[in-house]
């Protein structure tokens, strides 16, 4: 996350002028007590999300005295998060008022039942115009209803450690046009600059949505010519199986392992795998290429235990290209979280009422800037203070242009795990490329009730 800008905290007058909506509270709630759950992370030197949610808090109890927050931060990788918060979701004993809810889990969760439109409340919020249509899509589900509010988006690409480079004999300015150009880098690096690890791409099922996103998609979407999903068959409604493209990003990942490129197996499969990388593997030079997120910023802050004032200048960035330096040339992929109203919430107005007090434009700032997100409202983006606050921002958003989004359909998380199952089998070596793609169709068709498509 990005450092923490001195923005001043000021509530809008939209928000000073809408009444407190508290509305009935669920067994064991107060009334007058929001509850907020929220992904803390697993670094417990990065506090960058408890310090804004504290200074938010205190905030909304200034403007709305008697009313109190209680903050339910939950310790755990993703995929623990994921499951924790499912099953708080499903009883008014244990929902909390408001939850941090990733864009990939949205319709999976509506269609259990567990999340509130928001529709109702958006309608009477103004600064609801002020997102981006693609943030707003993210959180719609197929029933056309809106059931969160994005806090901001990402996007991928690739860090180059520049000492690194430049002992391989590679350019500073390094922009790979394909994917050879990114496997021989890393080749280069192994020949010449023995001790460190060429590359990471993330994989199998510690990594979970990891692996997924950061490394298979990010190969899967640079296989075709960008404008066709190689996921999901929008047309036929239908997931792709057999597809060159899924073996083609198989065999990439198969290659970084295979030929040692990337980390040992064992350091690859830790689930701790992402602390690894922003925490140690770049900071302390042992990494040559990270295929990551705009966000590993967040782990070298003043205090967060792995400071590295220095990483803006020891880093290069270059996009991801697609495969055979095919147009558009270059590819990313882009997620983002929410902040959602479980539909079990006690006191679902109240809710919202927090989420108007984190979504004023300075608050928005502060958020995007703290957490190296990228700013999903339009008068954030346009604002030239943003845009300057910390080097990368203006390269990672610049990739918005040709990135792509998950087919976050409710199947989608089950489609995930099969496909870090996938990545597993060729990076410990114990399938080839062709009996794990073959594994992944036969899951396919079991995760989404045989709903599929051969290509």
């Amino acid at each position: 996350m990005r450092p923490t800008a001195a923005l001043p905290l000021l509530l809008t007058t939209a928000l000073a002028a809408t009444a407190l909506t508290a509305c009935g509270s669920g067994s064991g709630s107060s009334p007058d007590t929001v509850k907020v759950s929220f992904k803390q992370s697993t670094d417990n030197s990065i506090k960058v999300m408890d310090g804004y949610l504290a200074d938010i808090k205190k905030q909304f109890e200034r403007k709305y005295p008697g009313k109190k927050v209680e903050l339910i931060p939950i310790k755990a990788p993703d995929s623990e998060y994921y499951t924790k918060v499912q099953q708080m979701l499903r009883s008014p004993k244990t929902a909390p008022d408001l939850v941090y809810e990733d864009t990939f889990l949205i319709n999976s969760d509506i269609t259990s039942g567990y999340l509130k439109p928001l529709d109702p409340y958006l309608a009477k919020w103004p600064d609801w115009r002020q997102f981006i249509d693609t943030a707003k899509n993210a959180a719609r589900g197929e029933d056309g209803k809106t059931y969160g509010v994005p806090d901001g988006t990402d996007t991928r690409g690739l860090w180059f450690d520049k000492a690194i480079f430049k002992k391989a004999g590679l350019p500073a300015a390094w922009q790979p046009k394909n994917w050879d150009d990114v496997l021989s880098a890393a080749r280069a690096i192994k020949k010449k600059v023995p001790g460190v690890t060429p590359i990471n791409v993330y994989t199998g099922k510690p990594a979970g949505e990891a692996a997924t996103m950061q490394s298979f998609e990010m190969l899967l979407y640079g296989t075709g010519d960008g404008t066709s999903d190689p996921l999901y068959d929008r047309t036929s409604k239908k997931w792709i199986a057999g597809s060159q493209g899924f073996k083609d990003a198989l065999s990439f990942v198969h290659t970084v392992y295979r030929d040692k490129l990337g980390p040992d197996v064992s350091t690859a499969l830790d689930p701790n795998i992402q602390t690894i990388v922003a925490g140690d593997l770049l900071p302390k030079g042992k990494l040559g290429i990270a295929l990551d997120g705009s966000w590993l910023p967040q782990a070298w802050l003043k205090g967060s235990g792995h400071e590295w004032p220095r990483w803006s200048s020891e880093l290069g960035l270059a996009p991801m290209p697609t495969q055979h330096g095919q147009a558009p040339g270059k590819v990313s992929m882009s997620g983002g979280w929410t902040w959602a109203i479980p539909a079990k919430a006690g006191n679902p107005g109240l809710a919202f009422d927090f989420i108007r007090t984190m979504q004023t434009k300075a608050n928005a700032e502060k958020w995007y800037v703290a957490n190296s997100g990228i700013a999903v409202r339009k008068d954030v983006a346009s604002d030239p203070a943003y845009a300057t606050e910390q080097p990368g921002i203006r390269f990672f958003t610049d990739l918005v242009a040709s990135t792509h989004y998950r087919p976050a359909y409710p199947a989608y998380p089950k489609v995930s795990t099969a496909i870090q199952e996938a990545m597993e089998g060729v990076t410990t070596g114990d399938m080839s490329v062709d009996k794990a793609a073959s594994g992944y169709d036969d899951a396919l068709k079991d995760a989404t009730d045989d709903q599929v498509v051969r290509k």
